[in-house]
């Protein structure tokens, strides 16, 4: 990497540096992707930097004093700096004792645009900036040296970030003279970038800031439809704005190079009225007193409109450079590049949007480094992340404690990089966000910004903690809930995923790897075809946690939207107060070459994941290694293969593929499963009875999967692709004698939820309800299974007082739900039969311009229904409390009542 070549040569033949001299240098504060540290004290203080700005390169020392103090550095960083065709190093007047102590050619004077190298204190650049940012934007190299704290004392209640004259031109390069003096002492140069858990939180008290944005704002306002997503607030000089209770940021800022940023995580609310005190405030925030233009992009009229009536003079623009303040959504990064160079060469930017939408079709892995916005605002450490947080009603923070009280990404990690490291303890607040950080930390790692040196420091700091801090070997019998313990399983996992070298964290985190026995050459055959869906498609083969393999596939999927998937267990346990496993332990690879490198920290079962309406036909893949798993499919495999050895597999994970549907369970589930030909059968027959009642062709478009795992992410079970089941509970799935004697109600229940169709459903009510048409069905007609046996919820005498119960309660629409809205069916079941659900199911197959909207949904099913058994159910639905309209009652006046309905009694 580019960076480190460069500190190589900056600090080659380097050993250590004797900062023990007189000189007290300022603390240098670095930020976005360029800038780097050459020199850091043990507390964590960066004495030297280095970065870059457009074509030029700039070294920044810590007080003027180093030029002479260090000729070791100097020499290097010249050499550095040398532009070949501008050999000339020009020297400010000021540093004439520096240029006594050069031997190559100089020139001591004012800044001259042909000078290859210029070298300056960080004083006299006052009047220079602009000349001397657009030197180094051109391809100048700069050397500047000095110190702020000086300054800082004798201009009480200036900026010094903004303000000191060397940070006019560094800053842009990503570097700042602080205010804040380095601690002295005798320090290693190390052979790598260096880096410290005490410099993560090192940046700035924003208590200033906090002071003017806030001024008059006493809460934010966000109540409505608009649903924003979270921000990340992750540079040395961002920081938190405003938050909801438990500390997510829906608004924050930052410094960026001589400017500065606002950002908002919906754009509805840069036109608020009940945001107005606040987005003035930032407006002027981002001005700095310029009175300049404020370009509001077109599509923004509420927010131009706002802000205009707040007495701002702004324009309805596109980007321009001219502008002092550009206000825009985050949904483009057309202008990328020139928006980061307009922040940090001193203007304003304020930009708001949601990602949540954006990682729903892209994948919320990706939104970190892919989301348009975030292209624009990582580097100057903010980043709007998928995930969302609750429209309401939040107090502002004081001004005078936000600093101490809003969590903040970076202090929290220092904290907890403190009590993991030097036994530091946790205050009960910052145990608390612990959960909190975990998220936040593995977000950041989704960067994978491995030329910043932001983002290294902190990889870094977080390999440091999980090695020292141990990560919990959790599992059924070892469940975790301590909130450390927590972060640390949930962090090593992305960890693993972001470090360049994943090996060397596997020992720390997986520490019971069992040796399985591995074969070389592992094939697989697949069948390429899907239908409207993506489908996995089982290889009977497993990797070991951490096994690195690779995966050779036919030329025909390249690029084609396929994938390789290792993990079977794809439920996300991240919100889960206690866990049994971590998080995510199942990964995906796009399938972009026809050899992959794949592999995963927890290991898993391997797929590839087709896309939808593939049409590839069958073909053959190669592992180079793998390890065989128990894998037994119908039509494929002999009960005397199976028997004979295909059970005793090494992989600790199974599956059993059958017509329609497909069991994966763990392997010891299936080592005395002597007849998995009568297990076939069995769900090839409640399959079966699952199409018939949704009347659909008895061969699935895509096999229904059942996987089991020690914890999901809610409920018993709950319905997807795949159903996800307790391990406990697999067991049922395998005895066809015990489903077809007392069933297997909650198996059904979420074949019935995978069954279900928006068309016909009214959710909240109907959720846990139509789904059990499908246990009743298949229990009666396909296992032989009385419903009142099948569950007890539906013998003759619960039905009966839930019916009473709902009656005398006035048949309340909320409480229409479950088991007393399943009634409503039962009863159309008893009078009409099967045979009309099916009609009922199939005639929505091809229904066009069905209503959105509650009420027009259940008069349409009334209208279905009672045209499909040639009776007017008008009366009955009402007696239920349904919503049936004037209109449909006149449309189906000329049938035949239903007039003996169960309900007679109730109306």
């Amino acid at each position: 990497m580019a960076r480190v070549k460069a500190y190589n040569m900056l600090m080659g033949g380097i050993t250590e540096l004797d900062f023990q001299g007189k000189a007290v240098p300022s603390d240098l504060v670095l930020i976005g992707d360029e800038a780097f540290p050459l020199a850091m004290n043990h507390v964590g203080q960066v004495l030297m930097a280095a970065s870059s700005y457009g074509m030029g390169r700039l070294v920044v020392l810590g007080h003027e004093e180093y030029l002479t103090a260090f000729p070791s550095v100097v020499k290097n960083v010249l050499a550095w700096l040398n532009t070949p065709s501008k050999p000339t190093v020009g020297i400010h007047p000021a540093c004439t004792s520096f240029a006594q102590s050069l031997s190559c050619p100089n020139e001591v004077g004012n800044f001259q645009k042909k000078m290859g190298i210029y070298v300056t204190d960080a004083y006299s650049m006052a009047g220079s900036e602009k000349e001397l940012v657009s030197y180094l934007k051109g391809g100048g190299s700069l050397l500047v040296a000095g110190q702020a704290w000086d300054w800082a004392q004798k201009n009480p209640g200036q900026n010094a970030l903004r303000d000191f004259p060397g940070n006019k031109v560094c800053s842009v390069a990503g570097i700042y003279f602080s205010e804040h003096k380095g601690k002295l002492g005798m320090f290693p140069v190390p052979k790598e970038i260096p880096s410290s858990w005490l410099a993560v939180s090192i940046g700035k008290d924003f208590k200033d800031d906090y002071k003017f944005l806030l001024d008059g704002v006493s809460e934010f306002d966000i109540r409505g439809g608009a649903l924003p997503s979270e921000i990340l607030v992750h540079g040395p000089l961002a920081f938190p704005i405003a938050t909801t209770g438990d500390g997510r940021a829906f608004f924050a800022g930052a410094y960026y190079g001589q400017g500065r940023v606002i950002v908002g995580t919906h754009e509805g609310y840069l036109g608020r009225a009940e945001l107005s005190r606040f987005l003035c405030n930032a407006v002027r925030w981002l001005d700095e007193g310029r009175n300049g233009c404020v370009g509001v992009h077109p599509n923004l009229a509420a927010a131009h409109s706002l802000l205009t009536q707040s007495g701002l003079h702004c324009e309805l623009t596109n980007f321009r450079e001219d502008l002092s303040v550009y206000v825009c959504k985050s949904y483009s990064d057309e202008h990328c590049t020139r928006i980061q160079g307009f922040v940090a060469e001193g203007k304003g930017l304020l930009i708001a949007g949601h990602a949540w939408a954006w990682a729903q079709n892209h994948g919320n892995h990706r939104v970190m480094i892919a989301y348009p916005g975030n292209r624009i605002l990582n580097k100057m450490g903010i980043s709007i992340l998928g995930s969302t947080v609750n429209a309401g009603l939040y107090k502002a923070p004081k001004p005078e404690t936000a600093c101490s009280e809003v969590y903040h990404f970076r202090p929290m990690l220092q904290r907890l990089a403190g009590h993991v490291m030097c036994g530091e303890p946790l205050k009960q607040s910052e145990q608390d966000s612990l959960k909190h950080l975990g998220q936040d930390c593995s977000a950041y790692l989704h960067m994978k910004a491995h030329n910043c040196h932001s983002y290294a420091s902190i990889l870094s700091v977080l390999t440091s903690v999980v090695k020292q801090g141990g990560v919990p070997q959790v599992g059924k019998n070892r469940p975790i809930k301590d909130p450390k313990e927590h972060l640390l399983l949930n962090v090593s996992s992305q960890l693993y995923e972001a470090l360049p070298n994943p090996d060397e964290i596997v020992p720390h985190i997986v520490k019971q790897k069992n040796q399985l026995p591995v074969v070389s050459n592992a094939k697989a055959f697949i069948n390429g075809n899907t239908a409207g869906h993506e489908e996995w498609k089982s290889t009977g083969l497993y990797l070991s946690p951490g096994m690195r393999t690779y995966i050779s596939v036919p030329s025909m999927i390249v690029g084609k939207g396929w994938q390789l998937q290792i993990g079977c267990q794809t439920d996300n346990l991240g919100n889960a107060g206690e866990l049994r496993r971590a998080p995510v332990v199942h990964k995906r690879f796009p399938v972009n070459s026809e050899m992959i490198l794949v592999s995963n920290l927890w290991g898993g079962l391997l797929y590839l994941v087709a896309p939808p309406n593939s049409t590839v036909g069958d073909f053959e893949i190669h592992a180079q290694w793998a390890i065989l798993a128990p894998y037994y499919k119908s039509g494929k495999t002999t009960v005397a293969e199976w028997v004979g050895g295909l059970r005793a597999a090494p992989a600790p994970w199974a599956e059993l593929e059958f017509d329609n549907i497909i069991l994966t369970m763990k392997s010891k589930m299936v080592q005395d499963l002597d007849r998995p030909d009568e297990v076939a059968v069995l769900w090839d027959s409640i399959m079966k009875g699952v199409a018939d009642l949704a009347s659909i062709p008895a061969k699935l478009p895509r096999k229904e999967r059942f996987v089991a795992d020690v914890q999901i992410s809610h409920g018993f079970m709950h319905a997807g692709y795949p159903i996800m089941l307790h391990g406990h509970s697999v067991k049922c799935l395998l005895e066809p004698k015990v489903a077809r004697e007392r069933g297997i109600w909650g198996a059904i229940h979420e074949l019935g939820h995978n069954q279900q169709r928006n068309a016909w459903e009214f959710p909240p009510n109907t959720t846990e309800c139509t789904c059990n048409l499908w246990s009743i069905y298949v229990h009666e007609e396909v296992l032989g299974v009385p419903r009142a046996k099948a569950h007890e919820a539906v013998n003759p005498n619960n039905r009966k007082q839930r019916l009473q119960q709902f009656v005398k309660e006035g048949k309340q629409y909320g409480k229409w739900e479950m088991w007393t809205a399943l009634e409503t069916y039962i009863q159309l079941q008893e009078k009409f039969g099967w045979e009309a659900f099916k009609k009922v199911f199939s005639a929505y197959h091809n229904m066009q311009n069905v209503p959105n909207d509650r009420d027009g949904k259940m008069n349409l099913y009334a209208e279905t229904f009672s045209k499909t058994v040639n009776q007017n159910l008008a009366p009955f639905f009402k007696a239920w409390g349904w919503p049936i309209s004037a209109s449909l009652e006149q449309n189906l006046a000329a049938l035949p009542v239903w007039s003996d309905h169960p309900m007679v009694n109730y109306a």
